[in-house]
C-alpha cells in the first residue's frame, strides 16, 4: 500500500506538469483553431533561458524571472504576431497550413538549441527541495508533493480567472464566437493575444518544473510535445478541465505500469489510451462535442 501511494503521488505530479502543457493546446485551440504543434519546444526552450541568464552571472531565481518574462515575449506575443496573425490576415488562419508553420517553428526551435548548446543533456537546478517524508511508511518526496500543489494552484487560479473577471469571460466570449463578441464590444485581438500570453507563461512554468527531471536537452519537446497533445485529446480538446484531467491520467497510468508491469513498453501507453478513447469516446473523457457547418 505505501508503494501505491509512492508511485500514485508520484504520477500525479509529472501528470499535472503535464496538464500545464496540455492547456497550452487547448487555449491556443479555443483563440486561433488550430493546433500548436510547437508547444513541446515552448516547454523545452525556457529552460535553456534560465541556463543562458544563469552563464551571465544571474542567480536561479532571477534567471526565472528573466526566461519567464523571455519567454512570454517570444513564445507569445511574438509568436502571436510574427506567425499567427499574418497567416490569418492571408486567409490561413484556420487551415492547414497555419499548422505546418507550427511543425517548422518546432524544428527551427529544436536545432537552434541543439546548435547553440550542443547535444549533450545539460545538468539543471533543482527547483525545490530533494527532501522526504515518511508518511504511514510511505516514502514521499516534497518535491512531487510541490509539484503537484503549484500546477494545480495555477490550474485554479486560471480557471478562477477565466469564470470570475471580466476579461476572462471577454476570452471566453471570444474562443466560442469571436463575430457575436466583437457586436457585444469585446476587443477579441486583444483577447486572443492574452491567451497566447498565458500558453508562454504556463509552458515556461512546465518547463522549470519538469527539466530537473529530464535534464535540459534539445530533444525533449519532442516527447512533453507528444504527452501534452495525447493529454490534451484524452480529456477533452475544447475542455481546461479537461486537458487537466488528461494529464494527471496519462501521468499516473505511466508510473503504475512501469511500477508493477514493466517499464519497456510504458512510452506506448499514452498512445494506447489514445486509441482507446478516439474509439470510444472521440470527443474526449470530458469534452463536448462541437457541431461544424459544412
Amino acid at each position: 500500500m505505501e508503494q501505491f501511494l509512492q508511485v500514485l503521488l508520484s504520477g500525479l505530479a509529472t501528470g499535472s506538469i503535464y496538464a500545464l502543457a496540455a492547456i497550452g493546446f487547448t487555449l491556443v485551440w479555443q483563440a486561433a483553431q488550430t493546433v500548436n504543434f510547437a508547444q513541446g519546444e515552448f516547454v523545452m526552450v525556457p529552460a535553456f533561458f534560465v541556463l543562458v541568464a544563469m552563464n551571465m552571472g544571474m542567480p536561479f531565481w532571477l534567471a526565472m524571472i528573466i526566461a519567464m518574462l523571455v519567454s512570454v515575449f517570444l513564445l507569445g506575443y511574438l509568436f502571436k504576431r510574427a506567425i499567427v496573425e499574418p497567416m490569418q490576415r492571408q486567409g490561413h488562419g484556420n487551415s492547414l497550413s497555419l499548422i505546418i508553420v507550427t511543425m517548422a517553428l518546432a524544428i527551427l526551435l529544436k536545432e537552434s538549441v541543439k546548435e547553440f548548446y550542443g547535444a549533450e543533456a545539460q545538468p539543471y537546478p533543482a527547483l525545490m527541495s530533494s527532501e522526504t517524508w515518511n508518511i504511514g511508511g510511505a516514502i514521499i518526496s516534497v518535491t512531487d508533493v510541490l509539484h503537484l500543489v503549484i500546477s494545480l494552484g495555477v490550474v485554479l487560479l486560471l480557471t478562477l480567472f477565466l469564470d470570475r473577471t471580466r476579461t476572462g469571460r471577454a476570452m471566453q466570449a471570444t474562443a466560442q464566437n469571436p463575430g457575436v463578441a466583437e457586436i457585444l464590444g469585446v476587443d477579441t485581438n486583444r483577447m486572443i493575444l492574452y491567451t497566447f500570453l498565458i500558453n508562454a507563461a504556463l509552458a515556461s512554468l512546465a518547463s522549470f518544473l519538469i527539466t530537473p527531471v529530464y535534464l535540459a536537452k534539445f530533444s525533449n519537446g519532442e516527447y512533453l510535445g507528444l504527452i501534452a497533445f495525447i493529454a490534451a485529446i484524452v480529456g477533452g480538446f475544447n475542455q481546461i478541465r479537461g486537458a487537466l484531467a488528461g494529464g494527471l491520467l496519462i501521468g499516473v497510468l505511466d508510473n503504475m505500469v512501469a511500477t508493477y508491469l514493466t517499464a519497456e513498453y510504458r512510452a506506448a501507453i499514452p498512445l494506447l489510451l489514445l486509441i482507446v478513447v478516439i474509439l470510444f469516446k472521440p470527443e474526449g473523457l470530458l469534452g463536448t462535442s462541437e457541431g461544424r457547418s459544412v
